[in-house]
């Protein structure tokens, strides 16, 4: 029998672009893989302002937006410093936050342990395992890109939400999928959200058909 795959954990900040962790959320359920969703404050803000969900009962509007099956998603409160994915006995995968905001990105960075969210990090980190930070910020400062200095080096894995135009992006949900379909490369994940470079066809496309 194949080896049932741990699970991943989700982290969604209150940075704009959470479109990119609930299309994440989505994909991994999709195939089957247990996933620990934490939500901070802010992101809950987020996700009613920039998708409209009714955050007034959190856990029926997952429930209503993910679709989750079979028990695979589990949302834990932020500030459930208690709950599983705070101790490093709790075996998964890794850990995304995404999007991940530079509040959170400098927390990470410092070792805080202020709610769930961070506490997991600061564990996935300690354990050795694959952490995955999706920053949404622009422009950036000197102290942005030292904290993320100080992550890489750490071997935190620092993924800006750049999407790219290689695959000829035609939707906003084009260029939203190409982005998580380079999150799940990182977490070695298959999937087939965008087209790779060098697997299209002769045909290009027309000018008319050029959205820009």
């Amino acid at each position: 029998m194949a080896k049932a795959r741990k699970p991943w954990i989700v982290g969604i900040t209150g940075a704009s672009g959470v479109v990119y962790g609930v299309e994440l959320c989505r994909e991994l359920l999709r195939q089957g893989i247990q996933v620990h969703l934490i939500v901070t404050d802010a992101g809950w803000r987020v996700l009613k302002d920039e998708l409209g969900w009714n955050t007034s009962d959190r856990t029926a509007e997952l429930g209503r937006r993910l679709d989750p099956a079979d028990g695979l998603l589990t949302l834990h409160p932020v500030r459930d410093v208690g709950a599983a994915v705070a101790s490093g006995s709790f075996l998964t995968s890794g850990m995304v936050i995404v999007p991940c905001s530079m509040g959170t990105l400098s927390a990470v960075a410092r070792g805080a342990s202020d709610n769930l969210l961070e506490r997991a990090a600061d564990v996935v980190l300690k354990e050795g395992r694959p952490l995955l930070l999706v920053p949404r910020e622009t422009p950036l400062h000197a102290i942005h890109l030292e904290n993320m200095l100080i992550l890489a080096r750490s071997g935190v894995k620092i993924i800006p939400a750049m999407p790219g135009f290689y695959h000829q992006p035609r939707t906003l949900e084009d260029m939203v999928r190409f982005l998580v379909g380079k999150i799940l490369d990182m977490m070695d994940v298959e999937h087939d959200m965008y087209t790779r470079w060098g697997a299209h066809t002769n045909e290009s496309i027309s000018d008319t058909d050029r959205p820009y």
